[in-house]
């Protein structure tokens, strides 16, 4: 049995586990990676490499970061200030949630966003006494469709430019995601906001109990909830800036660090706000994710898909095919590895019909990023898995209308924007 079989079988039973939560997830995710180990797939010695990945160090310092505002009572006091002004109101809530995610996701990294902002909602929730499941899950699809609007929104959209470079043909504009990450914005908000959040459960947390009795406790010095604030604002615009030698989880660590060190919180309060399922979760299925490229499994599953349009599809049919395997790739792998999968094989395929390749990479980007229907889909996701008490089929209940709804969506406008054929 090849490498890539052993692969996608392995893949199979992660997925089905992941789906009946026979086990917890994070267990699920860590013998994933384990299995990779043990079936060949990838040297034992990169096995665990997913606990020593950039974005795990990053949700350590943002979950300290964030941790930092509620003990100071700086989440709580935004979070009464904006119920006073949205109302207490789960529909205005919610979309004030999306817009900020939405607009800070656009310019900043999506996971960075969804970190940052996880407290405030949390504070938000507290105060207006709704559950937090009603509204974490909209943060986090709004985190991850704003990145789409800009070039650096999101990993796939830079990917799919230098696909572009790297075939000889003009790359896209920064802002030239924003013809259709707007679009997929404001449908995916109008979905959540009328259909969506009927589908979010209302999951009763003790952890929200715990919370509340941690805001009684906490301090109300007003000068510790200004450098709290300080450095949350510190944090977000060293990422914004992408200074040189300043990486996300070095922005994240050392706002921690400052975090600690001007007494927001104690050592204590700072290992406790960790949350290790996340941690786990996520660091499990990075090697899957990497066992999927290296073996060649992913590359098999868009072979086999691609051999089923036939010799001459129309670009229409290659677009729609390619995104919706852009868009289940990412589900269970990373959206970069599924954009990087994908787009030289969309290329090879539009100029093989003659056709201009922008469509067709602009489909496989957008949809590397609707990573909706799984919690490890996307870090936003895998974020609020915990605060909100989510179980795995809740992100496919919400998720996978939102998935249809920027399908239908991006096959309307990617072809009006960028014509398969200009200029006839």
């Amino acid at each position: 049995m090849s490498p890539a079989i052993k692969c996608l079988i392995l893949l199979a039973v992660v997925a089905l586990f992941f789906i009946t939560e026979l086990i917890p997830l994070a267990i699920t995710a860590t013998a994933g990676a384990i299995a990779c180990g043990l079936l060949g797939l990838l040297p034992a010695k990169q096995v665990f490499s997913g606990l020593s990945n950039s974005t795990v160090v990053l949700f350590a310092g943002m979950f300290v970061v964030g941790a930092a505002m509620f003990y100071t009572g700086l989440a709580q006091s935004i979070g009464n200030k904006v119920v006073h002004l949205c109302g207490t109101g789960e529909n205005s809530l919610m979309f004030g949630l999306m817009i900020v995610g939405t607009a800070l996701s656009s310019v900043l990294s999506n996971t960075g966003t969804a970190a940052c902002l996880l407290p405030v909602a949390l504070g938000i929730c507290s105060a207006a006494k709704i559950p937090a499941s009603r509204q974490l899950m909209p943060l986090a699809f709004a985190c991850g469709w704003g990145g789409i609007i800009t070039m650096v929104g999101t990993p796939p959209n830079i990917i799919a430019t230098g696909a572009l470079t790297a075939a000889g043909l003009p790359s896209f504009g920064f802002f030239e995601f924003a013809w259709i990450g707007i679009p997929v914005s404001i449908a995916g908000m109008l979905y959540m906001m009328f259909i969506g959040k009927h589908l979010l459960p209302k999951v009763e947390l003790d952890a929200d109990q715990d919370i509340e009795q941690e805001i009684e406790a906490t301090s109300t010095d007003s000068k510790k909830q200004i450098i709290s604030g300080a450095i949350l604002i510190a944090v977000v615009l060293v990422m914004a800036l992408d200074i040189k030698g300043v990486t996300l989880e070095m922005a994240a660590i050392i706002g921690a660090l400052i975090c600690v060190l001007t007494g927001c919180l104690t050592e204590k309060q700072a290992y406790a706000s960790i949350d290790w399922v996340t941690i786990f979760l996520f660091a499990g299925m990075m090697p899957v994710s990497t066992a999927m490229d290296k073996t060649g499994a992913g590359k098999l599953i868009a072979e086999w898909t691609v051999g089923l349009m036939g010799g001459d599809p129309s670009p229409m049919v290659v677009t729609a095919v390619l995104f919706a395997l852009s868009c289940i790739l990412t589900q269970f792998m990373s959206n970069t590895a599924s954009a990087a999968l994908l787009c030289p094989i969309g290329v090879a395929i539009a100029k093989q019909l003659n056709a201009d390749p922008k469509a067709v990479i602009m489909a496989i980007a957008v949809a590397a990023s609707c990573a909706f229907a799984t919690p490890v889909g996307t870090p936003p996701n895998t974020l609020v898995l915990g605060p909100g008490g989510y179980k795995f089929m809740d992100y496919v209940k919400a998720g996978t209308g939102l998935v249809i709804v920027c399908f239908v969506v991006s096959l309307i406008v990617i072809p009006i924007v960028w014509p398969f054929f200009p200029g006839k």
